[in-house]
């Protein structure tokens, strides 16, 4: 499962439209399975409230329209978004679309009844106003909602801030549209390690962020505030919970790889993305852009702004040499993930000997492996140039020996296949 994050306004042409034939094949041949379409459902927009000059997109005032500006004609908006769902599954992918379960703009109103509010705000959520969850009329709402977009050929959903919101909601919401619509996939946006397990076997998540796990493990190796050996350690806390966590190195929150703020350049972050979409068969996502290295330069910090406007981006057509240089990697990642679906694991750093040139501070190799193919990955999270003797231990697969010598560029990594 490799999912695709795009904010849609700022895809293209930012309109349904610009999601055509030649885009959404372009996403395919990069190994996409699912595309999270960001920035849909209608929000609030033109109040005093609003952030930014276009408004949040998790700032919902119907839950059963789309924003016009996404549409070529304001008045089949709708129907436009039904041929761009047509259009993804025609290219053999899925798609996701936002719930937002906590909140809804102070100016919600749809056909359908509304949902029951509280009145006020989390955080500094001021464009928003907190569903309450006391009054029952907000679970059949936020049922109907998720039942509505499943209709129209929706896969799944990303749900925001789901910690803020019952358990008990979820696992009946999730338990009933199931019934209705098997296979409806529902990804979880989790902060707390200590509620990871109860949002996946209490609330039925397929899949949670892993933000507090692997992301900030990753983040912390890269900018050297923390050792290599700590993606181990990440490892065997989340235990079995590791193959449904959802990870990734960017997303409308985080700031941009390539940015001044996070590691100054996408052949930084090389190493990174290797152990985030191979190290473990779980899911991975990218944030629309950063398989070409998008720096958001434009933004708040790195940031691809979600509340204004900003360049817009095209991941397709012309491109610089350094651009196709980072496609052309993630694109070698994101298919060795799809042919490696399922297979077994083997982190090789506990039998590493500094001696032999391995560092655990800066090194991380492990081994992926199925009946038919057996692959080796070493990761140099270091300035300098690697070379290492790597010892492959008798309880592993001995398909590349007792030992073999490596070099490794800085800031990459290497596979070895067999």
């Amino acid at each position: 499962m490799i999912v695709y994050q795009v904010l849609a306004r700022l895809f293209g042409s930012g309109r349904f439209s610009a999601f055509d034939s030649r885009s959404l094949g372009f996403l395919k041949d990069l190994g996409i399975t699912h595309i999270w379409y960001t920035g849909v459902l209608r929000h609030s927009s033109g109040k005093d409230y609003v952030k930014g000059n276009i408004g949040s997109p998790y700032s919902i005032t119907d839950y059963y329209d789309v924003n016009p500006y996404l549409a070529n004609n304001e008045e089949d908006r709708m129907a436009e978004f039904e041929r761009l769902i047509n259009r993804t599954h025609k290219a053999g992918m899925k798609v996701i679309l936002d719930l937002i379960p906590n909140h809804v703009s102070p100016d919600y109103s749809d056909s359908h009844g509304g949902i029951p509010t509280l009145g006020r705000h989390d955080y500094d959520w001021t464009d928003t106003d907190k569903i309450d969850y006391s009054d029952r009329r907000s679970w059949d709402a936020l049922e109907n909602i998720v039942s509505y977009w499943c209709s129209k050929g929706v896969d799944g959903f990303r749900c925001d801030m789901v910690e803020l919101v019952p358990v008990r909601f979820f696992s009946e919401m999730i338990t009933r549209t199931r019934k209705d619509y098997p296979g409806t996939v529902f990804i979880g946006e989790c902060y707390d390690f200590a509620n990871y397990a109860t949002y996946l076997n209490q609330g039925h998540f397929d899949y949670l962020y892993d933000k507090s796990g692997m992301y900030d493990t990753l983040r912390g190796v890269v900018a050297g505030d923390r050792p290599a050996s700590d993606i181990t350690a990440n490892w065997q806390k989340l235990g079995p919970l590791q193959g449904r966590m959802l990870n990734f190195l960017e997303n409308h929150d985080e700031q941009r790889i390539a940015s001044p703020w996070f590691a100054g350049s996408a052949k930084r972050g090389y190493c990174a993305l290797a152990v985030s979409a191979l190290f473990f068969p779980a899911p991975f996502m990218l944030y629309f852009g950063q398989e070409i290295g998008e720096a958001a330069l434009d933004g708040h910090e790195g940031r691809t702004s979600i509340f204004d406007e900003a360049a817009h981006i095209r991941p397709f057509g012309k491109l610089g040499a350094y651009q196709h240089e980072v496609l052309q990697r993630y694109r070698e990642v994101l298919h060795l993930a799809g042919e490696l679906e399922g297979s077994a694991n083997f982190d090789l750093c506990y039998c590493q000997k500094q001696r032999d040139g391995f560092d655990s501070c800066k090194h991380f190799a492990f081994l992926r492996y199925n009946d038919s193919t057996q692959v080796l990955i070493a990761c140099n999270f270091s300035s300098s140039e690697a070379e290492m003797k790597l010892r492959i231990p008798s309880e592993a697969t001995q398909v590349f020996g007792n030992e073999l010598v490596v070099n490794i560029p800085a800031w990459d990594f290497i596979v070895l296949r067999k």
